[in-house]
């Protein structure tokens, strides 16, 4: 049996033991750069993907709680879609990938990881990222640190319009 050492999943088993939405982020700002929040707006939130496909890998959610696409009203749809053009252009800008996956994932048998808090995932994509240890063992390489690329993507996110 072969053995893959990966010491930081055990922060994902914990915290996937823990009670509340980690999409319901609330007004208070100071826990931002911890839970990695990136960008607020009127009725929406940007959010780096804790456990993600590929660097830059966001998550963009409305504000208010719910899963059921139907329940948004066409306020909250715009506003949603606004954002994650805004996202697609910072990390184009900030990244340079040679394309993207968006991606919502409705309801757990879809595959959605948060399946009570409708998400849109932004994926960049580059020519050539998809190799051997994804196939093989199921494995990701992450070039680059969470919070390293939080601070690289905030300020662009900050540039880009009020950040409420």
């Amino acid at each position: 049996m072969e053995r893959l050492w990966a010491p930081w999943r055990m922060e994902y088993i914990e915290n996937s033991k823990s009670e509340g939405c980690v999409l319901c982020i609330g007004p208070d700002r100071t826990a931002d750069r911890d839970r990695l929040i990136l960008y607020r707006s009127e009725l929406s939130l940007v959010m780096l993907n804790r456990y993600p496909y590929t660097n830059g890998h966001l998550m963009v959610a409305p504000l208010r709680h719910t899963s059921d696409m139907d329940s948004l009203d066409d306020k909250e749809m715009l506003d949603l879609f606004r954002v994650l053009k805004l996202c697609r252009s910072v990390v184009e800008k900030t990244a340079f990938p040679h394309g993207f996956n968006v991606g919502i994932n409705l309801g757990h048998a879809a595959g959605a990881g948060i399946d009570d808090h409708l998400h849109i995932h932004l994926v960049p994509r580059w020519n050539g990222d998809t190799n051997f240890m994804t196939v093989i063992s199921d494995v990701r390489v992450m070039p680059e640190n969470l919070l390293t690329t939080y601070d690289r993507l905030l300020p662009m996110f900050a540039a880009a319009g009020k950040v409420d």
